[in-house]
């Protein structure tokens, strides 16, 4: 919808804000809201009265909180953040404001919270609505300029209080201000509701997935498929000889990891000094997919230091590249490159015997949920759970004749790249009406349309 923009607009003088209607003009924010206050709410509970608690994984992007944390106020100590209800919170380290962390507090147990440290608390007067005030948090003038103006070095870096109390703020009669609030929250709710459909459809599809994967790398080609590669369809089947699996078509092995691979091994115990340029890419955990390997953050190490950790784990095209520790182990993806790179030990090399496993179908049965849910429960070690490469060298997996291996890998990479397409147009889809939100958000609060004629308008039709 195009929305109508006001009558007459003057120069603002603020660069990001641009010309502003006429009647509107600009103020710091230190004269119209406090920064970081204490809550006279908190002061007046009792120690026994139950709060609010807000982590920094409670503040949702764009809004929301999470409010199914409480404490006892008598138990907080010092080092918290105190807000309460009618606050807009902004997170101020990176990444979580530039991830557009922040909220308007509402629904607090008992009116009141403690949170982290992280956050900045914005506290209106009465010059001006809360909700306003929370959308104008949500622009891209109030997020650039705020990256802008950190300070600290590295994953450190957070927004200074000065940057809230000194940022301008259009200032106009507040019953604009809510009008302005309550068209944003009646559009973005909608918008909202459009978002969470679309990604629950992407569950749905990634659950099918999950399940083609299983059903596929356990029982083989249905019926039409099986006939379409020339392979006959399974009638009969035994008991798998495979705690993670009960039954498999007649003629399938089972085989332990050691004796189905070439090698079996992971890459360096020490970190080298990585940097984003240099000689030889340098791979973690972080860069294994299972659609391949993710080069958008790649690091890079010295040659001399690539050659004493390819010496030992020589990765070639071909070889399944295996996530063994962390919070993602279990994640599987043929290495596709053809240029030598360098690993770190929480990325095994497990290089199939040639006719006799197929990689991409390998990928896939490590990958399935069926066997990845009984693998993980062999994870050892305490903070960071791991696989080591004696575990791994017993797991046993599931072997098809070399020929049926081939029929499944290239059934599934057909049916996978339907379903991860149209899961990348809805994803698209999502980050389109993401920024028509952002977008509709910073025009209404900088004036660039009239929501009070475009609600009558709309009425009106």
């Amino acid at each position: 919808m195009k929305y109508p923009a006001y009558r007459k607009y003057k120069k603002s003088s603020v660069a990001w804000l641009g010309e502003i209607p006429e009647h509107w003009e600009t103020k710091r924010a230190r004269f119209l809201i406090t920064v970081n206050p204490s809550s006279p709410i908190l002061r007046a509970l009792d120690k026994e009265s139950e709060v609010s608690f807000i982590p920094m994984d409670a503040v949702g992007e764009c809004g929301g909180l999470k409010l199914d944390q409480t404490r006892i106020v008598e138990e907080i100590g010092g080092g918290y953040t105190e807000f309460q209800n009618g606050d807009v919170i902004v997170a101020k380290i990176t990444p979580c404001f530039e991830n557009w962390k922040g909220a308007l507090a509402n629904g607090l147990e008992n009116g009141a919270a403690y949170g982290t440290t992280e956050l900045h608390i914005l506290r209106v007067s009465h010059r001006i609505n809360e909700r306003f005030l929370f959308y104008m948090t949500l622009t891209d003038g109030f997020r650039k300029l705020g990256e802008a103006e950190m300070y600290g070095a590295g994953g450190q870096k957070r927004v200074p209080p000065d940057f809230c109390k000194d940022f301008l703020i259009p200032l106009f009669p507040k019953d604009e201000q809510t009008a302005i609030a309550d068209f944003l929250d009646r559009e973005t709710s909608r918008l909202d509701t459009l978002v969470a459909k679309k990604q629950a459809l992407i569950g749905l599809l990634k659950e099918k997935r999950t399940a083609l994967i299983s059903q596929t790398v356990t029982r083989g080609l249905p019926a039409d498929a099986a006939r379409e590669f020339g392979l006959q369809p399974h009638m009969r089947f035994r008991d798998a000889g495979v705690e993670w699996l009960e039954k498999v078509p007649e003629k399938w092995e089972n085989w332990k990891m050691t004796h189905a691979c070439l090698k079996i091994c992971d890459g360096t115990h020490f970190s080298p000094k990585s940097e984003s340029s240099g000689d030889y890419m340098y791979i973690t955990a972080k860069n294994i997919k299972e659609a391949g390997i993710d080069l958008k953050n790649v690091t890079f190490v010295a040659k001399e230091d690539h050659n004493a950790i390819y010496s030992k784990c020589p990765v070639r095209k071909g070889d399944v590249l295996y996530i063994k520790d962390g919070a993602t182990a279990g994640i599987a993806t043929v290495n596709m490159l053809e240029e030598e790179f360098s690993m770190l030990s929480s990325v095994a090399l497990l290089r199939p015997k040639a006719a006799i496993l197929e990689a991409r179908y390998f990928a896939y049965q490590l990958n399935s949920c069926t066997f990845k849910d009984y693998i993980l429960k062999s994870l050892v070690g305490g903070a960071m759970t791991r696989f080591t490469i004696e575990i791994i060298s017993d797991f046993r997996i599931i072997v098809p004749d070399y020929d049926e291996q081939q029929a499944i890998a290239n059934y599934l990479d057909r049916k996978i790249t339907k379903i991860d397409n149209l899961i990348a147009k809805i994803e698209a889809a999502i980050e389109r009406l993401k920024e028509y939100r952002t977008a509709l958000i910073t025009a209404a609060v900088t004036g660039k349309i009239n929501v009070r004629t475009a609600i009558v308008k709309k009425e009106a039709a």
